[in-house]
């Protein structure tokens, strides 16, 4: 990830705290990618599923902390292990992507040219 930022001409941090969930415990954004010139920030959530299994089922809620960081955010996953449903859910929210394209993604959302 912070190859890629670099690269584009952003800024990475990870691990960046953000309050406090509901029940107290703190909140962190895995990433947080910001264009210095002209100062926008999305926070980045990454997960990774190689195998199927029950770590898909934490992605809901996921998706819901997102709404309440004062930044916009983004899923992205990658992984044989995420099920066809999951991913459906993961697309319709129009807040995830794939990584294999971020890199456009990014590109859009900060309005870089190629």
């Amino acid at each position: 990830m912070e190859r890629l930022a670099s690269a584009l001409g952003l800024q990475a941090r990870r691990g960046v705290r953000v309050g406090r969930r509901l029940w107290g415990a703190e909140r962190r954004i895995d990433v947080v990618l910001t264009d210095p010139v002209q100062r926008k920030s999305i926070g980045v959530e990454c997960k990774f599923q190689g195998v199927p299994g029950s770590a898909e089922e934490k992605i809901p809620a996921t998706v819901a902390d997102i709404s309440a960081w004062p930044i916009p955010g983004l899923v992205v996953f990658e992984g044989d292990g995420f099920s066809a449903n999951i991913r459906s859910y993961l697309f319709s929210t129009g807040r995830a992507v794939e990584l294999r394209d971020l890199e456009a993604w990014l590109r859009l959302f900060f309005g870089l040219t190629e």
